[in-house]
């Protein structure tokens, strides 16, 4: 796949946005260097934090929310958590980023066997759905987005402060035509709301062979 990004960037300006920190998308994209490998632009946390060639653009924090309000959300998210019964628990229940809260039920410490074990059981009960339905009842003052992404957390953040965030960086270089490629395009995903956005000509794919398969038709045929 890496070899076929590089062809393709011959030919297109590639950016790859996420939700996650820029330490996170490393280890998803297998540790490589990405705001150097491949993309012209990488944005973590959905775009908070902006790279363009290799260089950092504009960081922009959730610390704007004020810390009565922060301190009031994470301390009902942690009482919360706490009375939840699962099949298992581990660590780091609450991960500050820049540009949003990451809210794991069974912790971000867990195994790769454990993710998948509360993922099943997920799919089942509901946890993330009816933990953000709670908190939706409980803040519907703070202007707050939920978005369930991944296998194991949901993340939360400033309406407005979802992945189509990066897309401002993107319009200010003047670009007619935008691909957006994601798996989470069902509403309440993470990628949702930028799939569905005018300035986007949004494609659902599952796996990279997806991806691969569906600029081979755009770009190279």
């Amino acid at each position: 796949m890496k070899e076929f990004m590089a062809e393709l960037r011959k030919k297109v300006v590639i950016g790859l946005v996420g939700g996650s920190d820029l330490v996170k998308i490393k280890e998803q994209m297998g540790c490589e260097e990405v705001t150097q490998l491949n993309y012209d632009y990488v944005f973590s946390e959905n775009g908070l934090v902006a790279y363009k060639e290799g260089k950092h653009l504009a960081t922009t924090s959730i610390k704007c929310l004020g810390e009565e309000k922060l301190s009031r959300f994470i301390n009902f998210c942690l009482k919360y958590m706490a009375d939840l019964e699962l099949p298992k628990k581990r660590g780091t229940f609450i991960e500050f980023r820049n540009g949003l809260i990451n809210v794991c039920p069974v912790g971000r410490n867990c195994t790769q066997e454990e993710r998948i074990e509360f993922f099943e059981y997920d799919k089942e009960h509901k946890v993330r759905e009816k933990f953000v339905t709670a908190l939706e009842e409980q803040f519907p003052d703070l202007g707050l987005k939920f978005s369930i992404g991944g296998q194991i957390s949901f993340d939360v953040f400033p309406i407005g402060w979802d992945k189509t965030y990066c897309l401002r960086h993107v319009e200010k270089d003047g670009f007619k035509t935008i691909h957006f490629f994601g798996d989470k395009t069902h509403k309440g995903g993470n990628d949702y709301e930028i799939f569905e956005d005018a300035r986007t000509i949004g494609h659902k794919v599952t796996k990279p062979d997806d991806t691969r398969e569906e600029l081979t038709r755009l770009f190279f045929q």
